[in-house]
């Protein structure tokens, strides 16, 4: 697919390719927003090269009944829920399940910001810039949850940032977002780590780490 092999060599290195296009907002002091955990070490080196201040916003995705692979929608802070109202009805979702994975994964998204964030307050994004960044948008679900409610703390540009999108993905994410930056787009997805040498997953201790070195390089 790729001749000389993927295009990116792991998280860092798509992140470093992924700031170049996003240079073009270092002048409006952007904040930078991962989506945990994969989205961070790509996210840390975009803060880094635009000197912007990284964050992180969870989002979780809701998983079908004996499907949890399988995301039938997402949760993020504020109250944000998106559902795929198609697969919802074709899987016939009762609502009583709908509403208990809903509880569950907004408990998990509070436990997850606690532990990546500490005692720290989110980073202040109203009227400013907020480039919101994953490591790669195979549905789009999980990311559509989190610029929502990323949109709700009031940036003045909400744009969204990953290596790689799915062509279709990338359409339907556009119109809710003021720019979307991709690297690549392609028809036919397939898996985000086939895109990398090295997918590796991205640990907790690693995402604290991230978070804490980007506040360390900063005044």
């Amino acid at each position: 697919m790729f001749g000389a092999g993927p295009p990116f060599r792991d998280r860092r290195d798509a992140g470093g390719k992924l700031a170049l296009p996003l240079e073009r907002y270092r002048e409006e002091s952007p904040v930078v927003f991962a989506l945990p955990r994969g989205g961070v070490p790509v996210a840390y080196e975009v803060a880094l090269s635009l000197d912007a201040p990284l964050d992180v916003l969870v989002a979780r995705k809701l998983g079908a009944p004996d499907q949890p692979e399988f995301g039938i929608g997402a949760v993020a802070p504020g109250g944000v829920r998106v559902l795929n109202e198609d697969a919802v009805r074709r899987l016939g979702i009762p609502g009583e399940y709908l509403g208990r994975i809903t509880a569950q994964e907004i408990a998990e998204v509070e436990r997850r910001l606690r532990h990546f964030r500490g005692d720290l307050p989110e980073t202040p994004v109203a009227g400013r810039t907020a480039i919101l960044v994953d490591d790669g948008l195979a549905t789009g679900v999980t990311a559509r949850a989190a610029v929502r409610a990323l949109r709700l703390r009031g940036p003045g540009r909400l744009v969204l940032a990953a290596p790689v999108c799915a062509a279709q993905t990338a359409e339907s994410l556009r119109p809710e977002v003021d720019d979307l930056v991709c690297l690549r787009c392609p028809p036919d997805l397939g898996a985000i780590g086939f895109w990398y040498a090295d997918f590796d997953q991205t640990g907790d201790g690693e995402v604290v780490h991230l978070l804490k070195e980007a506040r360390q390089r900063r005044p």
